[in-house]
């Protein structure tokens, strides 16, 4: 199994970048930091570091437990050891990608995809749960962008009533699921095992990037392919279309003009071979 890995920092530079990678003998771990709704002293970025740090931890060292154990039981530690408050602390979706012997495990907390295939036949785990809830915030705060408005305090005071709304359904039935503070959203999380000879390739990506490459088509059996500065040169266009083309975010509207942005690649061989 070969692992390349690419990152580019979003609107607050390396030092607010909140996504997560991390590489590890059994396949990938990827987490992307969202700040709590209210402030809160731990920053998104040591949230998602102690919990990408303990799932990766606990899924190495016991390595037939299923995954979404090991994501509760991360989230259950985590909150104990950053004394966290349900609704009221840093939240991270969870992609994760564990081979095994004969057949490799996904698993989807939250809108960070996974895409994977063999050749040109492209499949997707997506979540999409997090887009279904709030829409007339939603609907309210998308309209402002394509209006034009762009990213002023009206934006902010909008994206403040999204969020607000999306609280009320965070990891509660018939709303959406989150790592944050109840380990229970890990038992919510989407999963798929595949048999790892039908299984050529995937692609691990936060919302930064994802969002961009959805939204132009480009296909995600290619960027498989890409070695890390193709990957590197791929977010640095996607950083520039967002500042000189959607400066004001009515093409691709967004919470920010430019988030963080990951995107990992796995080559995945035959165990056999």
């Amino acid at each position: 199994m070969d692992v390349v890995v690419s990152a580019l920092p979003g609107d607050g530079g390396s030092a607010g970048y909140a996504d997560l990678a991390i590489v590890a003998p059994f396949g990938v771990v990827l987490l992307d930091g969202a700040s709590a709704f209210e402030p809160v002293d731990v920053h998104p970025a040591t949230y998602a570091r102690t919990l990408g740090t303990c799932i990766t931890a606990l899924l190495r060292g016991q390595p037939d437990r299923t995954i979404a154990d090991a994501v509760a039981e991360a989230i259950s530690r985590t909150t104990t050891k950053l004394d966290l408050t349900a609704g009221a602390s840093p939240s991270s979706t969870v992609a994760i990608l564990r081979a095994r012997d004969d057949v490799v495990d996904l698993y989807v907390l939250g809108d960070s995809p996974i895409h994977y295939g063999a050749g040109d036949r492209s499949h997707q785990l997506v979540d999409e749960r997090l887009a279904r809830v709030a829409q007339p915030e939603h609907d309210q705060y998308v309209a402002r962008l394509r209006a034009g408005h762009g990213y002023n305090d009206e934006h902010r005071r909008a994206l403040i009533d999204l969020q607000h709304a999306q609280k009320r359904a965070r990891n509660a039935p018939g709303g959406y699921w989150i790592a944050e503070a109840t380990p229970e959203a890990a038992y919510h999380g989407l999963t798929a095992t595949i048999d790892r000879g039908a299984l050529a390739w995937a692609v691990l990506a936060t919302d930064g990037a994802s969002d961009f490459l959805d939204h132009t088509g480009k296909s995600w059996s290619d960027i498989a392919h890409y070695d890390r500065p193709q990957l590197n040169a791929l977010l640095a266009r996607i950083h520039e279309w967002e500042h000189d083309v959607d400066a004001d975010g009515r093409q691709l509207p967004r919470a920010k003009r430019h988030d963080d942005k990951t995107l990992v690649t796995v080559s995945i061989h035959d165990s056999r071979d």
